[in-house]
């Protein structure tokens, strides 16, 4: 699933690409991709309108309309957004298609989990919930150890639920939590409410920096995953990984262990035993 990273490489994208621009048409294939609302909703929403800029909310891209209306757009599992010349084949799962005079904007979703909504603002609490409900973003918002530190108090989950939570972080994912409390040397298991003052302070600088490294590297493609930017070109972050997807290989930072995989909530976790402790 794409994370912070690869959502804010994709959010420069189109605010460089169509920002400003107006809609010419609007095309809607899968039904499911609009589930919230219907097709026709949709097409209505988004015909004759412009984009007035692109923001991004933990994993969710948000871009006001000149109409007073927003368009959500959330990539999930598989969501890709595109930017091409009109006339240019369509890749397979193109569930929307937004034409801009000669270029074309195209939501891809081979799993169909991702969403693009036109919304009220003034409506949101009612027709975007979860928006509201998001925690806070070590980009967009301040962020430093005592924000940090009050997202993780209260709680004796392990460190890297809670970070995965997108009520407490929103953002973070199961790629950049590892890499971020490897950096941290934060071992994933350990309690939130039991980490010490100093290893917060060092996890609040992690996230700070893994999350700015991952954006200026336009974010990670792995071979099991299909993010890539609205050029389509992949990311370059995975070649930085120290921990994620290693497992069995030397560890790069104590160069004297090898990454172990475990899992925690179901989800895949990798860490250095040595330097995470």
């Amino acid at each position: 699933m794409p994370e912070l990273p690869e959502v804010e490489t994709v959010r420069r994208g189109l605010a460089d690409t169509i920002v400003g621009r107006r809609i010419d048409r609007v095309e809607v294939g899968r039904e499911r991709t609009v589930r919230r609302t219907s097709k026709q909703a949709l097409i209505d929403g988004l015909t004759g309108v412009s984009i007035m800029e692109v923001q991004r909310r933990g994993k969710y891209l948000l871009a006001p309309l000149d109409s007073g209306y927003w368009m959500m757009v959330h990539l999930r599992m598989s969501g890709r957004l595109l930017v091409a010349a009109a006339g240019t084949e369509r890749p397979p799962h193109t569930h929307v298609a937004l034409t801009f005079g000669p270029d074309e904007l195209w939501f891809v979703d081979p799993r169909t989990f991702g969403e693009v909504v036109v919304y009220d603002p003034e409506r949101a609490a009612e027709e975007m919930p979860e928006l509201a409900k998001l925690g806070v973003d070590p980009v967009v918002d301040r962020f430093d150890r005592t924000v940090l530190a009050r997202a993780l108090a209260g709680t004796s989950r392990p460190v890297k639920t809670v970070l995965l939570d997108q009520h407490r972080i929103a953002g973070l994912g199961n790629i950049y939590t590892d890499e971020v409390l490897h950096r941290a040397r934060v071992r994933f298991d350990r309690p939130a409410s039991a980490l010490r003052p100093v290893e917060i302070t060092r996890l609040s600088k992690a996230i700070v920096e893994v999350l700015s490294a991952a954006i200026e590297a336009g974010g990670s493609t792995l071979v099991d995953t299909q993010y890539v930017d609205v050029a389509g070109r992949t990311g370059e972050f995975q070649h930085q990984h120290l921990v994620y997807g290693r497992q069995d290989e030397g560890c790069l930072t104590c160069e004297k262990a090898v990454i172990r995989r475990s899992t925690v909530g179901g989800r895949s976790t990798f860490y250095c035993p040595r330097c995470q402790r």
